[in-house]
């Protein structure tokens, strides 16, 4: 009996809604590594996947925004975990897509598991130094508190295929908000990995979802969606980005612009804080006298 075995490729597909849909269109397109050698056939997203996306976003909003902080922070514990398990397999992917020795791959995929264990353990934090109570000249509480903003467009990073895109997936699930991606266009595979542990492990269907494609023609539709809350355009070039951001403009999306960020530097908690709003409450307390409040 022969030994030889036939080759088992694997099929990339799509993550929408907690599912692995083809591409509506049925298109695919080629993904190769550094050197022009074939890896394999992406799904190749169209409007109306972009759409269906946005939908699947959409219906997890409440429950995803709801969760108590402590909740999220576990659900995204357990990503990193499930990233840990399959760390073999994201090291030769994004080898591969980047065109670094196994060394320098290790080193990214390390940095990319401890930047999701890192926004997990923010989840019951952020709101501890992004909101508090205010100082107001009269017999009133003042109290600020940050809700999400809601569903998300992200546009992840072109050349950081695992590390940059976690950077701009965690903070903002970490905060609450749902999110579209729109995956590297030359190096997609580790995003569409990501969806594959996204669903083995605790994070609801349609907090996370992926597409892969030409990102100038998935862009727009998301930019100029009514039911898109926010973009991070860190995956657009100059072009791109001040066509989306007129788009965007329509309903008044908070927009991230792209700028030059060092992927491996300490992330900060400015990608948090830029897609939460700001909730202030004003509560009377009684008239003040002498011996303070009537409370």
């Amino acid at each position: 009996m022969s030994d030889a075995r036939l080759s088992v490729f694997k099929t990339y597909k799509l993550f929408v809604g907690g599912k692995f849909p083809r591409s509506e269109s049925g298109r695919v397109y080629e993904v190769t590594d550094s050197k022009g050698n074939w890896l394999a056939n992406a799904p190749l997203s169209s409007r109306k996947d972009a759409r269906d996306a946005v939908v699947a976003a959409r219906k997890a909003v409440g429950g995803w925004s709801g969760a108590t902080a402590y909740n999220r922070g576990q659900v995204l514990y357990r990503v990193a975990e499930m990233l840990e398990g399959r760390r073999d397999q994201f090291v030769a992917e994004v080898a591969e897509a980047e065109g670094l020795s196994k060394a320098k791959a290790v080193a990214q995929v390390d940095a990319a598991i401890d930047r999701w264990v890192w926004y997990a353990g923010w989840t019951d934090k952020i709101g501890q130094i992004t909101g508090g109570t205010n100082p107001v000249a009269g017999p009133f509480f003042n109290v600020s508190s940050t809700e999400p903003t809601g569903v998300v467009a992200v546009l992840a990073p072109q050349e950081s295929s695992l590390l940059g895109l976690i950077s701009v997936i965690a903070p903002a699930i970490a905060t609450g908000n749902t999110v579209v991606v729109v995956a590297s266009e030359k190096a997609p595979l580790p995003a569409l990995s990501l969806g594959e542990v996204l669903a083995t492990s605790d994070v609801p269907g349609g907090v996370v979802n992926v597409l892969s494609g030409r990102t100038a023609e998935i862009a727009p539709s998301l930019a100029a969606h009514q039911d898109v809350n926010a973009i991070d355009l860190a995956g657009a070039d100059a072009g791109l980005a001040k066509e989306l951001e007129i788009a965007a403009a329509d309903n008044l999306k908070r927009v991230l612009r792209p700028q030059a960020v060092d992927w491996a530097a300490a992330p900060g908690t400015d990608r948090m804080t830029a897609f939460l709003e700001t909730r202030t409450v004003w509560h009377p307390t009684g008239s003040l006298g002498a011996g303070g409040s009537s409370y």
